[in-house]
């Protein structure tokens, strides 16, 4: 088991995963109010738990079936020895947030805490790389990287888990390999790959490619005639009106057995609203 370590009273920002019905374990909570955990605090047994790094979340609630929410923990604080991971006496729900946000946070998480790297690439751990002239690529292929290319054409990868990727320019390519990273993609006809375990694709800018090609991933396509494709187990798409989606089911053995595509706003396919195929049809989760 991973080592524990406890800390003094302090307050602390977090994120917390729930299910649909925005419940933990079966205790449900709601917006704006604050609970207090009586007895001993130890992280993976006792109080709440949360994460400090916005993309550990997906470690433990995928994005595909499971709601989000900033949390501000106090009280007694127990951490976790491999991740982020922290248990609680007191705890507040501030404010629900969704994948996007949770992306953003974790970018800015981790380009907060970074080391910055020389030129446009980075192998350590919580490194951040950069690169903002055209036809630049950036890598952070450390563990919780960031890698971000901002000029046009672009490409920014993040290879580690938990990894963070950004192009912010138009034909910029954004990638995330590793198991739980995050992949924007926010310029004009950009693509945005997440393909490890429960990665998350957003592709914001007009007419772009979100694609999830891992288990439990989440696609976005948030711009003008966009796409976003889920092809992994359990994943899910969602996109704006007129954006494509397209999704794969697969059984226990991992064997494709239907596919689907649909156009957001078409066929009595909502906008804005998460789908993942069951059964061969696309059924709308929260």
């Amino acid at each position: 088991m991973a080592k524990k370590k406890e800390t003094p009273s302090q307050t602390i920002v977090s994120y917390k995963g729930f299910d649909e019905n925005f419940q933990c374990r079966g205790y449900q909570y709601e917006i704006g109010k604050e609970y207090l955990h009586e007895g001993s605090v130890e992280v993976c047994a006792n109080g709440f738990h949360t994460c400090e790094y916005p993309l550990h979340v997906l470690r433990y609630y995928k994005p595909c079936t499971s709601r989000f929410a900033i949390v501000e923990q106090g009280g007694e604080l127990s951490r976790h020895g491999d991740d982020t991971k922290v248990a609680s006496s007191k705890i507040t729900v501030k404010a629900e947030i969704n994948l996007a946000g949770l992306i953003k946070a974790a970018i800015e998480y981790t380009t907060s805490r970074a080391k910055p790297a020389t030129g446009s690439s980075s192998k350590a751990k919580n490194g951040s790389a950069s690169n903002s002239g055209n036809y630049g690529a950036a890598t952070a292929s450390g563990y919780s990287g960031a890698a971000t290319a901002s000029g046009y054409s672009g490409a920014a990868t993040a290879s580690g888990n938990y990894g963070a990727a950004t192009a912010s320019g138009n034909y910029g390519a954004a990638t995330a390999s590793g198991n739980y990273g995050a992949a924007t993609a926010s310029g004009y006809y950009g693509a945005a790959t997440a393909s490890g375990y429960s990665g998350a694709a957003t592709a914001s800018g007009y007419s772009g490619a979100a694609t999830a090609s891992g288990d439990y991933g989440a696609a976005t396509a948030s711009g003008d005639y966009g796409a976003a494709t889920a092809s992994g187990n359990s994943g899910k798409v969602r996109g704006k009106e007129g954006c494509a989606l397209f999704l794969a089911e697969r059984n226990d053995n991992r064997v494709i057995v239907a596919v689907w595509a649909g156009i957001a706003g078409h066929d009595g396919i909502k906008p804005d609203t998460w789908y993942r195929l069951t059964n061969g049809k696309p059924v709308e989760v929260n």
